[in-house]
């Protein structure tokens, strides 16, 4: 039987697991102008953004699911559906779908910088010869 301690480790564990978010944004911070970022870190980050790429979108399907249930309860009420949208859009559903739809957003831009970087330092590759 797990004792007091036992659980209250694994309930600290589960929360001190890293989110999407946070690698994205620990990568983002390698990203940020003035970081002398080489070709090879840029490719392996480009790797991790899109492996993340797959974890935005199961997240944005989640968080859909949850917000439309939310969405439903109150237009089911007897209220009209704009005011009904206006209060489901102020629940922690909402902002769970759209800090989804937000990370997939920076994640699709960060790859796509990334692959300009990529593109140019082969470019400049190309010239030194």
């Amino acid at each position: 039987m797990p004792t007091s301690t036992t659980s209250n480790v694994a309930a600290f564990a589960e929360l001190a697991r890293p989110t999407v978010r946070d690698f994205v944004r620990s990568i983002q911070d390698k990203l940020r102008p003035g970081s002398d970022l080489t070709p090879g870190q840029a490719s392996e980050y480009r790797l991790h953004l899109s492996a993340l790429l797959g974890n935005c979108l199961q997240e944005i399907l989640d968080a859909d699911l949850a917000y439309n249930r939310v969405l439903l309860t109150h237009l089911d009420g007897s209220e009209a559906a704009n005011r009904a949208k206006i209060r489901a859009e102020c629940s922690p559903e909402f902002r769970r779908r759209q800090e989804a739809r937000n990370t997939k957003e920076l994640v699709v831009e960060m790859s796509r910088a990334l692959n300009k970087f990529l593109d140019s330092q082969r470019e400049e590759m190309k010239l030194q010869r």
